[in-house]
C-alpha cells in the first residue's frame, strides 16, 4: 500500500554529496532541474514547463512504462489545467476572479468549494501564525496571495497521484512539492541553496514527500506586509520553510518574513514544519 501523504525527509550531511548530484536546486537561477545521467527503460520520465501570467512552473514526472504515455499525458494535461484554471479563476489581480468578486461582496465562499477551501486555509494559518498571515489585512480586502502559489502546487500534484503518477516533482521558483521518488529510483536529493546569499554551502535534503516554501526573493518591494502596521515587512532578507504540505510552509514563510525572527516560536521540535531560513536583513 503507498502512502504517499507522510512527509519523510532527512538532512544528510553536505559532504555525503560531494560527488553525488543533486536532482533539484532551490534558490539559485540557474541549474533549477538537474537532469538524471541514467537511463532507465522501466520509466516514462517526463519534464515540462508551463507559464501562467503570474508564475512558471516546472513539472517531473516519473511513472512506469505499465501506465502508459497516453495515461502519463492526460495525468499531465490535467495538472496543467489546474495550474491554468486556478490562475485565471482565483487571481486576485483579476478583477473578474472569484477572490475579487468575494472582496466585493457579490459572492460568499461557499458558493464555490475551493473557494471555500482557500479562505478555509487562510484563517487556518492566520490561527497557527498569530496573526502574521493574514489574508484579511492586505490593502484592498482579502488577499491570498501568500499561499496562493502553494495552494495550486498542491491542487496540481493531487491531480497527478489521481491520474495514477506518484513520483514526481514540482518547481515553482523557490518552491517546491516532491513525492515518492526520483528517476535514478532513490529519494529527490534537493540542494536548497540560500535565497540572498549565493555563496554559502546548500543545505541538502533528500525527501520522498515533502514541500519546501520561499518569501522575500520575488525581487517586489514591500510584497509583504505587516499585517498589524500595514507596512511592508522589513526585519528579514528571505524566509524559507520545509513541511509536509506547500499550502502551509508557503503561508508560514510569508508569515515568517513579516514577523521576523519572532516567528521561530511556531517551530517547535514536535512541528511537522522547520524553518530553514530567517536571515535578519
Amino acid at each position: 500500500m503507498r502512502i504517499d501523504e507522510q512527509p519523510r525527509t532527512r538532512w544528510p550531511d553536505p559532504a555525503a554529496f560531494r560527488h553525488r548530484r543533486p536532482d533539484l536546486r532551490l534558490g539559485t537561477p540557474a541549474h533549477r532541474v538537474d537532469r538524471s545521467p541514467s537511463f532507465r527503460p522501466d520509466l516514462i520520465a517526463v519534464q515540462h514547463t508551463v507559464r501562467t501570467t503570474t508564475a512558471e512552473y516546472t513539472l517531473l514526472l516519473n511513472a512506469p512504462t505499465w501506465l502508459g504515455r497516453r495515461a502519463v499525458g492526460e495525468a499531465l494535461r490535467d495538472a496543467v489545467a489546474e495550474l491554468r484554471a486556478i490562475d485565471l479563476t482565483y487571481g486576485p489581480t483579476r478583477p473578474d476572479s472569484l477572490v475579487s468578486r468575494l472582496r466585493r461582496g457579490e459572492i460568499g465562499a461557499e458558493s464555490y468549494p475551493p473557494l471555500a477551501d482557500l479562505v478555509d486555509r487562510c484563517a487556518a494559518m492566520r490561527a497557527a501564525t498569530d496573526g502574521w498571515f493574514d489574508a484579511w489585512a492586505v490593502p484592498g480586502g482579502f488577499d491570498p496571495g501568500g499561499l496562493l502559489g502553494g495552494w495550486a502546487v498542491e491542487r496540481a500534484a493531487a491531480r497527478l497521484r489521481a491520474n495514477g503518477v506518484h513520483d514526481y516533482a514540482v518547481v515553482c521558483g523557490a518552491d517546491l512539492v516532491v513525492r515518492g521518488h526520483a528517476p535514478h529510483g532513490g529519494p529527490w536529493r534537493v540542494a536548497v541553496h540560500h535565497p540572498v546569499e549565493q555563496d554559502r554551502q546548500p543545505l541538502v535534503l533528500e525527501m520522498t514527500a515533502g514541500a519546501v516554501g520561499t518569501s522575500g526573493v520575488s525581487g517586489r518591494q514591500g510584497h509583504v506586509v505587516d499585517p498589524h502596521t500595514g507596512q511592508p515587512a522589513e526585519q528579514l532578507l528571505a524566509a524559507t520553510v520545509v513541511g509536509p504540505d506547500l499550502t502551509v510552509a508557503d503561508a508560514y514563510a510569508t508569515a515568517l518574513y513579516a514577523a521576523g525572527p519572532a516567528g521561530l516560536t511556531w517551530f517547535k521540535e514536535a512541528s511537522d514544519y522547520r524553518a530553514l531560513f530567517a536571515d535578519r536583513r
